[in-house]
């Protein structure tokens, strides 16, 4: 334990360490919010990739082995499919906009009101995401050094509101390349491994494990198409990851690092998936499966390298925290506070102090939210129910409307929370509901007006 607990102090250690080296690279506004779009291909596929792969992807993905067996990489699955798409087809003409907001897009089709509701919905959906992985950095320290949850939010949660606050997209590109290599040598090439040989080999998967752990639709259909809605289209239209794209120098980087930082995402799913089967046949009687991960981390592993794998989860969550914690800082300060104060966004001093009351908000809530995965469902639910129609007819549907926008975002929002309250979190109908309803309100908003004049747009 002791010895567990010294390796993940040293990590703490380097990647405030790292974090530190981001406050003197940003500089100005663009390169703390976006890096100084000039990261090149090894530095975006390792950020990119951190930043995908947090809470949901990692004890998730486990959680889902352990339960259905291999069926549960599908969650990664539609991640890295979303990654994919986003490279091949969306980041070509999202870096020659030059913007740092997913509603400064909505902005160039839309009336501002528009860019303010898109704002509102999106800052909510990173905020919330944010605080998801904050509580699931607390679980694992929790579980595996029997910390308090309260020390343990602390802990964690404080170094990543520190960095993300100092450096921002600089201190958190560097912190995501350790962060990436401890994820991909903890989950893969350690714990992977040394989980399936504790289990007795792949001898033992095929004797002792039902023939369902090996089929991919175990997990069922609707759960699988539930996924894609979510998370694939989540991936398509979320502020944290849109952000990351802004970052790249070239358009062939983000095409092509991109495209393997999707590759990467299936893969980590698989490795998730095996080594969940692996705890069903190590931990057979486990009965709080959230907790798999860390419980079969310390079952397979011996001291010191369970400390390396506890890294490697803490790395995977503090990456997507900090991402969604300048993602909602960002759009707080560019398209939210704007509209509130009727003034310009600020410049660099103003982003920092944006970040650090948005982290402070994080941390708060990280301790009245306790349950991860139905936090995330409703971050995810929220987004895509309330932004996807009106998103995708700015950019393919010359007849769409401000009002349709406007009307598909609020119907399609407040449907979503309508159904989680009368049917559950969990429920497929919300996300169903959600865009049945935003996609009726759209269409029938924007037929029954007419497209006004284009906004103009002032330079960012």
């Amino acid at each position: 334990m002791n010895l567990d607990l010294l390796v993940v102090v040293f990590y703490f250690l380097v990647i405030g360490a790292v974090g530190w080296l981001g406050v003197r690279r940003a500089t100005t506004k663009e390169d703390y919010l976006v890096a100084g779009r000039n990261l090149g291909p090894c530095l975006y596929l390792g950020t990119l990739s951190a930043v995908v792969l947090g809470g949901a992807s990692t004890i998730g993905s486990v959680k889902l082995g352990y339960t259905y067996g291999i069926s549960g990489v599908w969650l990664c699955g539609a991640l890295g499919a979303g990654i994919v798409v986003l490279s091949l087809v969306l980041a070509k003409p999202l870096l020659k906009l030059k913007l740092y907001t997913v509603s400064q897009v909505l902005a160039r089709r839309y009336h501002p009101a528009a860019r303010v509701t898109s704002g509102a919905i999106m800052l909510a959906y990173d905020l919330m995401v944010a605080v998801t992985s904050i509580i699931a950095i607390g679980s694992v320290m929790q579980v595996m050094f029997d910390l308090s949850f309260t020390a343990s939010i602390l802990l964690g949660g404080g170094l990543v509101v520190l960095y993300s606050t100092l450096g921002g997209m600089w201190s958190l590109t560097l912190t995501d390349i350790i962060q990436f290599i401890i994820m991909t040598v903890g989950m893969m090439l350690v714990l992977m491994p040394m989980s399936i040989v504790k289990a007795g080999g792949w001898a033992a998967f095929s004797h002792l494990l039902p023939d369902s752990y090996y089929q991919l639709s175990s997990i069922g259909l609707d759960t699988i198409l539930v996924f894609f809605l979510i998370y694939f289209f989540g991936i398509l239209i979320g502020q944290d990851i849109w952000q990351r794209v802004f970052t790249a120098r070239s358009t062939n980087i983000a095409r092509y690092a991109g495209l393997g930082a999707g590759v990467y995402c299936v893969l980590y799913g698989v490795a998730g998936a095996l080594i969940g089967m692996a705890g069903k046949l190590v931990l057979p009687q486990l009965t709080n499966t959230d907790g798999a991960f860390a419980a079969i981390a310390q079952a397979v592993l011996p001291p010191g390298v369970s400390g390396l794998v506890a890294a490697a989860a803490l790395a995977a969550l503090m990456s997507t925290a900090s991402a969604c914690l300048l993602a909602s800082s960002t759009i707080a300060l560019e398209d939210v506070l704007p509209a509130v104060r009727k003034r310009p966004s600020g410049g660099l001093a103003a982003g920092r102090f944006t970040t650090f009351v948005m982290g402070c908000i994080m941390l708060g809530l990280a301790f009245v939210v306790r349950d991860v995965m139905m936090a995330l469902t409703l971050a995810y639910n929220l987004l895509v129910g309330g932004m996807l129609i009106p998103l995708i007819g700015a950019i393919f549907w010359q007849r769409a409307t401000s009002t349709g926008a406007i009307a598909s975002m609020l119907t399609g929002s407040l449907s979503v929370l309508v159904l989680m309250y009368y049917h559950g979190i969990e429920a497929n109908s919300p996300i169903y509901g959600g865009l049945l309803a935003g996609g009726a309100a759209f269409l029938i908003g924007s037929l029954l007006t007419r497209p006004g004049p284009l906004p103009q747009v002032q330079p960012e």
